[in-house]
């Protein structure tokens, strides 16, 4: 059974994002009672558990949801990515789940790509940076008297943004003060129905950019956890832009097997790139081991085994690295020394590109 599931609750958005068009599709979700029984059969497995959309907010049952998770399967991570819009009802939310939910790590994660304006053209909403600075700032207050609540702020990096990607890190990490800033690549998915929109940058242009992000890295000083998760990113980061240049798999994906999703319909998925549904779990009883053991998710398996895909979605990334034993060794290895790898470049000194 897998250790990392993604939840996606809704499709419905009140973003506009020139990076995403889920916002457009509509289906009957899943109820509060639905997910009791799926996460009922799920059992204790889930160590990661990601609720997202569409706007995860705009469900008001959204802590009854969460809670129903956290009864069932226990788990030790509960993350939650908003675009910040909903100023009252996010922070009510929140503090709703971290208090029904104690024992568990509640993480946050405010998407903001770029800075003012900027980041309103790129989602789509006037105003939207200004709204997210508030929800901010009062998730901030919340943080002071809840032990288990942890604030990110996330960067999707696109053919929008990326050329400005070092000074977007920066000003929103000096003035947000988030636990965590995360990033990952704009990618063309069928589950956002964003194929052939061109979303993605040049290889080029993403190393110089995450480059960047690498060095404040090795120039901070993280202790203990942070400094561990901060290990994991820099190696996660290096893959991307490998992945880049090579369009392959540069360590072995446990997509369907050590991670899954399930759609706002019901629908069970190895992974959100590929969104191949394995079966709707209102067609098995709400039972996720009838699906996740059947033919259909075994020749999922397979495929991607024998390689047969490839991308750098960032949710599955983490967990192959934790599931590669070589990777493990590695990162182990560099916080036992003290040290980071050197950053992965195929370009030459003089700019060019260097072939693989």
């Amino acid at each position: 059974m897998p250790a990392n599931f993604t939840i996606s609750i809704l499709y419905t958005c009140n973003s506009r994002c020139k990076t995403c068009n889920v916002w457009k599709k509509r289906v009957d979700n899943l109820t509060v009672e639905e997910y009791d029984k799926i996460f009922h059969s799920v059992g204790h497995d889930p160590y990661w558990i990601t609720i997202s959309g569409g706007e995860p907010f705009l469900r008001a049952d959204i802590d009854e949801i969460a809670k129903v998770v956290y009864q069932r399967s226990s788990p030790g991570i509960l993350n939650i990515p908003t675009n910040g819009l909903l100023t009252r009802r996010i922070p009510e939310k929140v503090e709703a789940i971290a208090r029904s939910c104690p024992k568990q790590e509640l993480v946050i994660n405010l998407s903001l790509d770029g800075v003012g304006e900027e980041h309103d053209e790129i989602r789509g909403v006037k105003g939207n940076f200004k709204r997210s600075l508030e929800t901010w700032a009062e998730l901030k207050k919340l943080q002071k008297g809840l032990k288990n609540l942890t604030l990110g702020v996330h960067t999707v990096i696109s053919v929008y943004n990326v050329k400005r990607i070092a000074e977007i890190e920066d000003y929103l990490v000096e003035h947000l003060e988030p636990n965590n800033f995360i990033s990952e690549i704009a990618e063309e998915r069928i589950e956002l129905a964003t194929i052939g929109t061109g979303i993605t940058p040049l290889a080029e242009d993403y190393e110089q950019a995450v480059s960047h992000l690498q060095q404040k890295i090795r120039q901070s000083e993280f202790k203990g956890v942070a400094r561990i998760s901060q290990a994991f990113r820099y190696r996660y980061y290096n893959f991307v832009k490998q992945y880049m240049y090579d369009k392959r798999q540069i360590i072995p994906c446990k997509a369907g097997v050590a991670s899954t999703h399930i759609a706002p319909d019901g629908n069970v998925w190895g992974c959100c790139i590929r969104a191949e549904s394995l079966g709707n779990l209102r067609d098995h009883d709400y039972n996720f081991p009838k699906i996740w053991f059947n033919q259909k998710a075994d020749a999922f398996r397979r495929s991607v085994k024998n390689k047969e895909c490839h991308c750098p979605l960032a949710n599955a990334s983490y967990t192959n690295m934790l599931a590669h034993y070589p990777t493990l060794a590695a990162v182990g290895t560099d916080l036992l020394l003290n040290r980071y790898p050197k950053p992965y470049t195929q370009t030459k000194p003089n700019g060019d590109h260097e072939p693989s």
